[in-house]
This record gives structure tokens, C-alpha cells and sequence, in this order.
């Protein structure tokens, strides 16, 4: 079986080099083979120009196509995959074209699996960690009252005047912030249309305790069926958001506002023009380390007292080699790719396992990957 993977950008490198380091049979896509060569090329000659047409040939029941090409391309690789009998990896979302794929895979025994890399991707297995670990509990209680945030982030390590610096093209940071987000706060369905109007500050309960600035993200609801919380519990909190550094919001203040005013076609062409400038103004310099920081927590009250309270923390730092993000998000791919080629993984549209044994062996790779990561409870 022959992996064929796509996309040789920055948070590709660390694991695509593991893999065939470990001599797996890799076949490397890329829109710039110069590029993919300067990054790989010391590893392995069999690198060629990315090519529908091209990889459709190639491609042989049972391969294993990896998606690191913008979101755009995952669907039609999927369906490419389809039509030939192969397997799919992604670290993104799950798109609704993506999900209306699920039948079609599982009728044909294909795994198509998504959501395996930062976030999405370990912070899903450290919430079914945490859910698993809580139903196991003798604090169990399904009328307990339930709690549930979900926080990460990118960050510089050495912080900047604009509080953020970009690994890669700040055109996807400037869209997301245009996106309106869904959770549950105080028992209630919370909507936001802009991240800024529902910032908050967060406490990392890393070894020296630190303080964030978060926001929810996305839609965090469908999320409770995913991490296994049942209907019936009473919910007081549930969110998945981004972190960032503190004094963030103010520095983005003057982006806020006129990301407010883009509307349609010029609108969309000021935001690749901002993008652009933030590239130059504020990207990271050559062996500049970035930062990761995310932290899942599960709370349960029972009489307005707390019964269950674990959080699972993880600070990683880049160095030389690469970025922590690159390091976190290329790594969590290429278990998924091993555990697709050793049938681990369920046939259709699914995202990062719950099954236990595979969370923990996920889970020790990854401890790896980052300078802290540790469970805390904080009823002990």
C-alpha cells in the first residue's frame, strides 16, 4: 500500500520526514516540487507535480491518500479516493460534502478520516479521555451538572506588539474572525456573530498558572454528540474556542473595525491585501519559536458543589527543526495514516478515535511532541 501525500507546506514537513524516515512506501505531491525537494528532497527522490490526472493513475485500492492542501482540494481527493478504492487523511473539518460521503466509504470498507490534527485533531482525544474518564468515576451521576470548555492556541513564544505572529497565511486568522460561533453558556444557547464581542479571560493551569484572552469558535454544539455527552445531562457550559495572548483584542482593535465594513467582492479583496501585509509585518522569522497552548477541561457540580474536575493541559515550544504547530498537527497525521494502514479505523467519514486504547497510544506520541502536557485534577 502506497501513501500519497499532498502538500508540503509548513505544518506538513515533521511528520511527512517521520514517515519515510520509518520507511513507509511514500509517494510526496506537491504544486512546487522545488519546494517539496528543499524540504524532503535529503529523504527521498520520489516527489512529482501535483496532478489530479497524475495521482488518479497512480492511485491502487488500498492506498492512502494524505490531504495537506488547502480545504478546497479535500472533497474532491476524497471522491477521488472513492472511485478508487483508497483511504483518506485530513487533518481539517469535517465539511458537510465531506459527511455526505460517510455512506458511500462504509458501503466500500474506506476510511475516510478527518479532524487528526492540533485543533481539530488531539484536542478531541483528550476530551473523549476525559468524558471516558468521568463516566468511570465514582462521581458519575447523569443529574450531575456538567461543564465543558475547550481552548487553543498558536502564539508567539517571545510576544509582539500586535500580540500574534503568522506561520503561514494570516487569510484563513482574518476569515475566521468574520465567523459567527455557537456554545452554551450558563445553561443557555450562546450565539456571538464576532469572536471580539465574546472575549473572556481563561487561567491555564500550566505549572506557573498563566492568563489568556479566549473566544468561542465555530459551532461548538455538535461536539457534545462527539465526545459522548449524553442528551439528558444538564449542560452549564460547552465550548471550543481560540486563545490568545493577553492584550490580543486590544491590538487588533483597528482590525476588528474594518473587518466590520468588508462586504462582497472589494471586500474580499481587502482582506487578501491585509493578509498580505500582516505576512510582512508579522510573520516569524527564520528559528523564531512559536508556542502552543491547549487546554480541555471537564467540570460536574452536583448541588452546587464540585464532585469531578480534570484538566487536561499541554505547552509545547518549536525549536530549530520546526514549529511546535507544525511538529503537533504533521505528527497526529501520520498516527492516523499508521492506524488506517493497520486497520484501527472504522470504514467511513469519522474524526480523531475515542477508543481508549488508541487515545492512550495517541496520546503518548504526542507527550512527545511538547514540553508539558499533564492531567490535572483539581479535586485531589
Amino acid at each position: 500500500m502506497t501513501i500519497h501525500w499532498c502538500g508540503t507546506g509548513l505544518s506538513a514537513i515533521p511528520g511527512l520526514r517521520r514517515l519515510i524516515e520509518e520507511g513507509h512506501d511514500i509517494t510526496v505531491w506537491n504544486r512546487s516540487p522545488e519546494k517539496a525537494r528543499a524540504a524532503i528532497g535529503d529523504l527521498t527522490d520520489r516527489i512529482k507535480p501535483f496532478d489530479m490526472a497524475a495521482l488518479d493513475s497512480a492511485l491502487a485500492a488500498g492506498d492512502v491518500v494524505v490531504s495537506m492542501l488547502p480545504g478546497d482540494w479535500h472533497v474532491p481527493l476524497a471522491e477521488l479516493c472513492l472511485g478508487k478504492g483508497a483511504h483518506f487523511v485530513s487533518s481539517s473539518y469535517i465539511a458537510p460534502e465531506m459527511r455526505a460521503l460517510d455512506d458511500a466509504a462504509r458501503d466500500k470498507g474506506l476510511t475516510f478520516v478527518n479532524e487528526v490534527g492540533l485543533d481539530p485533531g488531539i484536542d478531541h482525544l483528550m476530551a473523549h479521555h476525559l468524558v471516558a474518564d468521568y463516566r468511570a468515576s465514582d462521581a458519575f451521576d447523569a443529574a450531575n451538572e456538567v461543564s465543558f470548555t475547550s481552548y487553543c492556541g498558536g502564539i508567539p513564544k517571545h510576544p509582539n506588539p500586535f500580540r500574534y505572529k503568522f506561520s503561514w497565511s494570516p487569510l484563513g486568522v482574518l476569515k475566521a474572525l468574520r465567523s459567527p460561533s455557537r456554545s452554551i453558556r450558563d445553561s443557555r444557547e450562546y450565539r456571538v456573530d464576532r469572536p471580539w464581542d465574546a472575549i473572556s479571560t481563561y487561567t491555564a493551569p500550566l505549572p506557573e498558572p498563566e492568563d489568556f484572552e479566549v473566544y468561542p469558535n465555530r459551532d461548538s454544539l455538535p461536539f457534545m454528540v462527539e465526545y459522548g455527552f449524553d442528551p439528558a445531562w444538564p449542560v452549564r457550559q460547552f465550548v471550543r474556542g481560540t486563545l490568545r495572548l493577553n492584550g490580543w483584542s486590544d491590538a487588533w482593535a483597528d482590525v476588528f473595525r474594518e473587518i466590520e465594513t468588508l462586504e462582497g467582492d472589494a471586500g474580499e479583496a481587502r482582506l487578501k491585501e491585509m493578509s498580505d501585509q500582516f505576512w510582512r509585518d508579522n510573520a516569524y522569522d527564520e528559528g523564531e519559536p512559536d508556542r502552543v497552548v491547549l487546554c480541555v477541561d471537564l467540570k460536574a457540580d452536583k448541588g452546587g458543589e464540585t464532585v469531578w474536575h480534570k484538566t487536561y493541559v499541554m505547552d509545547a515550544i518549536g525549536d530549530e527543526q520546526s514549529t511546535a504547530m507544525a511538529r503537533l498537527v504533521s505528527t497526529t497525521v501520520t498516527l492516523a495514516v499508521k492506524a488506517v494502514l493497520n486497520g484501527e479505523l472504522p470504514a467511513g467519514v469519522i474524526a480523531a478515535p475515542s477508543d481508549p486504547a488508541l487515545v492512550k497510544t495517541w496520546m503518548q506520541e504526542i507527550n512527545a511532541q511538547a514540553q508539558h502536557l499533564r492531567i490535572v485534577d483539581h479535586c485531589a
